[in-house]
């Protein structure tokens, strides 16, 4: 069995790794290793974890992992709402879908670190667009159905969970503590992303979907 290691950016995305995401490909013969990203490393301290600060950051803990000859192929769980200004492709990003933009990052990304066992992943725009489109788990979460309503009007209207932009007041994040002030980011969107399902979230996520798509292929055992 061939493994993959998911590099996660705080807690959020490790609890979906964690309870979604490795059960689900474990149906596929695929073996998942992950790790929060460490964004401190003090001397004679435990390191910090969890939250993109910048790319020199990031490229350390990637450089760090690709060293291990165990893990045939490493990726990221990161989202792409917040990316550090300093990630390569960001400043040259190209006019176009968000999806066209998303993967110019990627690819930067990939020809930055220069490690064939590496496939970046930017969740567009972040990981709650998989919430929003777990509207229905997420109205029963908080005991609302107009949530519930409200939530998959965001996705309808913006053609799309992944579509659901960018911006600082409307991220997906944004959209839903706008209408669910109790949410908790750490505990109830892997709820609400568990209740949904990895084929739920690549049948409506195409970015996702491709991600997925190449890890399966490179990774599972023939058939």
């Amino acid at each position: 069995m061939r493994r993959l290691h998911l590099l996660c950016e705080g807690q959020t995305e490790e609890t979906v790794v964690r309870d979604v995401i490795t059960p689900y490909l474990q149906e596929t013969g695929i073996v998942t290793t992950h790790s929060i990203l460490k964004t401190k490393r003090p001397a004679g301290g435990p390191a910090h974890k969890g939250g993109l600060s910048s790319w020199s950051k990031i490229f350390e803990e990637i450089r760090l992992l690709s060293r291990d000859s165990s893990i045939d192929l490493l990726t990221t769980l990161f989202d792409y709402y917040g990316l550090p200004a300093d990630v390569p492709g960001m400043a040259t990003r190209p006019s176009g879908t968000p999806q066209d933009r998303v993967t110019h990052v990627e690819r930067a990304m990939a020809e930055s670190v220069g490690a064939a066992r590496f496939l970046p992943h930017l969740v567009l725009h972040e990981i709650e667009a998989w919430v929003l489109l777990g509207h229905d788990a997420l109205g029963a979460l908080a005991g609302d159905s107009a949530l519930a309503q409200a939530a998959k009007a965001i996705v309808f209207t913006a053609q799309g969970a992944e579509l659901v932009n960018d911006g600082v007041e409307t991220a997906p994040s944004k959209r839903i503590l706008n209408l669910f002030p109790r949410y908790r980011k750490t505990s109830d969107g892997p709820l609400v992303i568990a209740e949904l399902g990895i084929d739920a979230i690549r049948g409506a996520c195409p970015h996702a979907d491709a991600w997925f798509r190449t890890v399966i292929t490179t990774l599972a055992p023939s058939s």
